[in-house]
């Protein structure tokens, strides 16, 4: 399989970030809107799969299909422009700056929330055959996570709140490095094994991801389970969305493109490094030579598309 070095992948996160900044409106929300509906299908899935097995893990095994899914298509979700839409800004792009980092937010964000509610309403109906009889199992199941991750954490107070932003935080962590992994490999099957990893680890481990939650909420309270939209907005989508992007954006993000976009100088005497460069300068006065086994440098070709 092929591998992507650092270097080359923090350039690819860079263009990504910067093609989704500058998509239009048009583009922009009908990517998120199908991409919170696939995760939303995967999500009821996953639920379907631990419920009628009894096999929680086997769910988290597979729930990942629906992130392969929408990332193959080049659909967006929240919690993947969290951490690539603010590196083009900070990598001074033509068109990127803080007002369309913003903007390309919130029309995800509502994008995501449209795809996944209307997921939710049909899988409502599907639950309770159009609303004519009580929720099956499934349904019983997804009413409990509703209730226990909303309820269960206001009745910890603060502590509880604490705790939903560190679940978001880390779910974010996981989800973004499935993002970014997407472009370590230009192959197939590198891409979804890149992808697989993290975001089994994030749905088995119980984090919170905003875009997940935009469909398992909406649909406990349209199943008729006992938390009520306050409870939902307060004591989990909020805190859950702030927990995602300092996850995704700090210990993905950020973390990739200090390192390897504008790495520090190296503390060698007399001898200075390129900021964001491999290249090796000598002393004032003596021919410069590129550093050993370093590859010439390529052209940027055309941004790159990736959803998550």
């Amino acid at each position: 399989m092929s591998y992507v070095k650092p270097a080359e992948l923090v350039t690819r996160m860079v263009d990504a970030g910067a093609s989704k900044i500058l998509m239009s409106t048009r583009d922009t929300f009908l990517r998120a809107v199908m991409g919170g509906a696939i995760l939303a299908l995967a999500a009821a899935f996953a639920v379907t799969v631990s419920v009628q097995t009894g096999q929680p893990l086997l769910g988290a095994v597979l729930f990942p299909v629906g992130f392969v899914l929408l990332y193959l298509m080049g659909f967006d979700l929240l919690t993947g422009v969290f951490t690539l839409a603010p590196l083009a800004w900070l990598d001074k792009r033509p068109g990127a700056t803080v007002g369309g980092v913003l903007r390309n937010w919130g029309l995800v964000f509502l994008g995501n929330f449209a795809g996944a509610f209307l997921v939710a309403v049909l899988m409502a109906i599907y639950f309770t055959y159009g609303f004519s009889t009580e929720p099956s199992a499934v349904g019983h199941a997804i009413g409990e996570i509703g209730h226990g991750r909303t309820v269960g954490y206001a009745e910890h107070g603060m502590a509880g709140m604490l705790t939903l932003v560190v679940r978001g935080v880390l779910c974010n962590w996981m989800v973004s490095t499935g993002v970014v992994m997407a472009m370590a490999s230009d192959s197939f099957a590198g891409k979804v094994i890149g992808m697989w990893l993290p975001i089994m680890l994030f749905f088995y481990m119980g984090f919170e991801h905003s875009i997940v939650n935009m469909f398992l909420f909406p649909s406990g309270l349209l199943l008729g389970a006992d938390f009520t939209l306050w409870d939902y907005l307060i004591w989990n989508e909020i805190p859950t969305v702030v927990g995602n992007l300092i996850g995704g954006l700090s210990f993905v993000g950020l973390t990739l493109y200090v390192t390897h976009g504008r790495t520090a100088a190296p503390r060698t005497p007399g001898v200075r490094r390129a900021r964001g460069s491999h290249a090796m300068h000598a002393p004032t006065g003596m021919p410069s030579a590129p550093a050993s086994g370093s590859a010439p440098a390529q052209p940027v070709g055309e941004p790159v598309t990736v959803g998550g």
